[in-house]
């Protein structure tokens, strides 16, 4: 005769769903993390490898620069409307925080040439991370930024100190040759491409640019007998490269919509062939400040209309 105890009852615990074994990823986050890796990867190697112009003390200077200007305009805004500090929470949280001002010290870095002294990019940080927060527009109940902060630093500086001018385009492949010289734009593009297919989901928006650029150049040819081959050479480059994957699809500052996407990048390109037509420098850059100002307008109006209507 054998004795079998009792088996105590075991509580089994509920099967998980997909969502409980996996949170969902934020894919902003994860956007935002790639860009700050790879902007990071990219100066390094500009100043090691390619052939970078500024000095080497510069992005180190323009990013800490950036850091305090995020931090003391996101105190502010916390301390006038009496709510917790975005960067508040441990460090993953100060970190996350500050991955867009890193992204922003980093691009006037790469691409703003002050010669010897650093002020112009502190300056260029500075006006950028401070128009983010001080001119918005509310959106859907939320107060949100529409120009980008790196361009609009860059723009701004270039307006108000003539001496400073954008880097020469040859920094990004001035110390390799041969091959290379095909490499370093092709993986740029490789890279910038898969970020924003994958996780912006800008490429609408990329479509309507690229093809409104070679749009543009046609048209200057047909009509002002522009060089074609001169018009369109600029695609070939590591800088349109860069601002095409990595200035003009900021997710922050840039339409959702497919369709939206299009007309934004279409019209970046339609403003920088004016501004080539009527000799001004720089028109990539005023380009995507004035579109951006534009797309602004739209969302007050539209803003506007929406209120009146709800009386």
């Amino acid at each position: 005769m054998t004795t079998t105890l009792p088996q105590p009852e075991i509580q089994l615990p509920p099967p998980s769903t997909p969502e409980q074994a996996a949170p969902p990823v934020d894919i902003r986050l994860k956007a935002l993390q790639r860009f700050a890796i790879s902007i990071t990867i990219l100066t390094i190697l500009g100043h090691a490898v390619l052939g970078f112009e500024q000095a080497p003390i510069t992005p180190i200077v323009s990013v800490l620069a950036a850091y305090a200007v995020e931090l003391l305009m996101e105190t502010l805004s916390a301390w006038s409307k009496g709510r917790r500090p975005g960067y508040a929470g441990g460090p993953r949280a100060l970190v996350t925080f500050l991955l867009p001002a890193h992204i922003v010290g980093l691009a006037c870095a790469m691409l703003l040439y002050g010669n010897a002294s650093v002020w112009p990019y502190v300056f260029a940080v500075a006006v950028g991370i401070c128009l983010k927060h001080l001119i918005r527009i509310k959106v859907n109940g939320s107060a949100r930024h529409f120009l980008n902060p790196s361009n609009a630093g860059i723009v701004v500086t270039l307006l108000l100190f003539p001496w400073v001018g954008i880097a020469p385009p040859y920094q990004f492949t001035a110390s390799i040759s041969g091959a290379l010289d095909w490499f370093v734009p092709l993986g740029i593009l490789m890279l910038g491409t898969m970020l924003n297919a994958k996780l912006t989901g800008k490429m609408p928006l990329i479509a309507g640019w690229a093809g409104g650029f070679a749009a543009q150049a046609v048209i200057r040819w047909l009509l002002l007998d522009h060089s074609p081959v001169g018009a369109l050479l600029p695609m070939t480059g590591a800088v349109f490269v860069l601002y095409t994957n990595y200035m003009i699809t900021d997710p922050g500052t840039t339409p959702v919509k497919p369709r939206n996407q299009m007309i934004f990048g279409a019209t970046v390109a339609a403003v920088y062939g004016v501004l080539v037509t009527l000799h001004v420098a720089f028109g990539l850059f005023f380009a995507l400040a004035i579109t951006c100002l534009l797309r602004g307008a739209v969302l007050l109006v539209g803003r506007v209309r929406r209120e009146k209507a709800a009386r």
